[in-house]
C-alpha cells in the first residue's frame, strides 16, 4: 500500500522501512505512527519477509515525537478516538515495533540523530547498527517532561548510571555512536555511506539462517528476559520443540550431510 510518511519497500526476504520525514527530522505525527502499525503489520503477516530493517531518511534517525503534534499529555497517541483501542490503555509505544507479539526479527539503522521516542528502536530492536554520524539523547526533561518509558527502556540497555546521566542532563548532552558502541546499545558502527548497505548484509546473512528456528530463538530470548531463569528455560525448551516438527528442522542436518546449503521452506 501506498504510505506518505514512510517508505516500505521488500527486496528477497526483507522489509525495509524507512522514516521519510526528513524536514521533520522523522519527528513522529499520529498519521506517521498509523502508517508504522500498518507497515509492521504487513511484514509480519508477509510470508516472503523474514526480516526486518528500520532507518531514516535525511540527517536525522528520529527525533521522538512531533511537538506540533503532542496533547496535552505530552504523548502521541494515534489518530484512531481517544481511548478506542487497548493500545491506547497501555504504555504509549508511538513508534515501536510490536516487539512483544511479533515473531520476525528488526534491525535497527541509525542513521543520525536519534532521541525522545526514537530511541525506542534502539531498546526493543533485535540488532542495533549506527552510522558514524549518529547521536544519542533524550530531550524530555528539557522541555518539561518526564522521561518515561524511553529511559525506564535505557535503563536496561545501559549501565545505570549512564541511563540517568542521558536522562537528566537532556537536550544539553549527546552520546556519540562510538560510546552507544562501547557501552553495548548498539552492536556495530559502520561508515555513514555503507549504513544500509550493511543492515542489508547483516539482514541477508540472519535470512541465510532457518527462519523458523530464528524466530523461535528470538522469542525465547525475548519472552525470557522478563521471567525467571528456570521458567525462560523452560519457555525456550517449548520454542525448540515446536520447530522440531517442522521441514525445515530435517532439511538443515540433510543439508549438512550433504554439504549443500538448506533450502528453507519456513514450514
Amino acid at each position: 500500500m501506498p504510505f506518505d510518511t514512510i517508505d516500505y519497500t521488500v527486496d528477497g526476504h526483507t522489509a525495509t522501512i524507512t522514516l521519510n520525514r526528513p524536514d521533520a527530522l522523522n519527528a513522529l505525527s499520529p498519521h506517521m505512527i498509523t502508517e508504522l502499525r500498518c507497515a509492521y503489520d504487513e511484514a509480519e503477516n508477509d510470508d516472503k519477509v523474514w526480516s526486518l530493517i528500520v532507518t531514516g531518511a535525511g540527517r536525522a534517525f528520529c527525533t521522538g515525537a512531533d511537538v506540533k503534534a503532542i496533547p496535552g499529555d505530552g504523548k502521541v497517541i494515534n489518530e484512531r478516538p481517544y481511548l478506542s483501542t487497548y493500545e491506547q490503555w497501555e504504555a504509549p509505544q508511538e513508534g515501536t515495533p510490536p516487539f512483544r507479539t511479533m515473531t520476525k526479527p528488526v534491525l535497527t539503522a541509525v542513521n543520525g540523530v536519534c532521541c525522545g521516542a526514537g530511541l525506542d528502536w534502539v531498546t526493543t530492536g533485535d540488532i542495533v547498527i549506527a552510522s558514524d554520524r549518529a547521536s544519542f539523547f533524550d530531550p524530555h526533561v528539557s522541555i518539561g517532561l518526564v522521561a518515561g518509558r524511553e529511559v525506564v527502556r535505557l535503563a536496561r540497555v545501559l549501565p545505570r548510571t549512564v541511563a540517568l546521566r542521558m536522562a537528566l542532563m537532556g537536550k544539553h548532552e549527546r552520546m556519540s555512536a562510538q560510546r552507544a558502541y562501547e557501552l553495548g546499545m548498539v552492536t556495530e558502527v559502520v561508515e555513514h555511506d555503507r549504513l544500509l548497505e550493511r543492515a542489508q548484509e547483516i539482514a541477508a546473512i540472519v535470512n541465510s539462517n532457518a527462519p523458523l528456528a530464528v524466530r523461535g530463538t528470538r522469542l525465547a530470548i525475548v519472552k525470557g528476559l522478563n521471567v525467571p531463569l528456570h521458567e525462560a528455560e523452560m519457555l525456550a525448551e517449548s520454542f525448540r520443540e515446536r520447530v522440531t516438527r517442522t521441514e525445515d528442522a530435517l532439511e538443515g542436518p540433510k543439508a549438512f550431510i550433504e554439504k549443500r546449503t538448506p533450502d528453507w521452506q519456513c514450514r
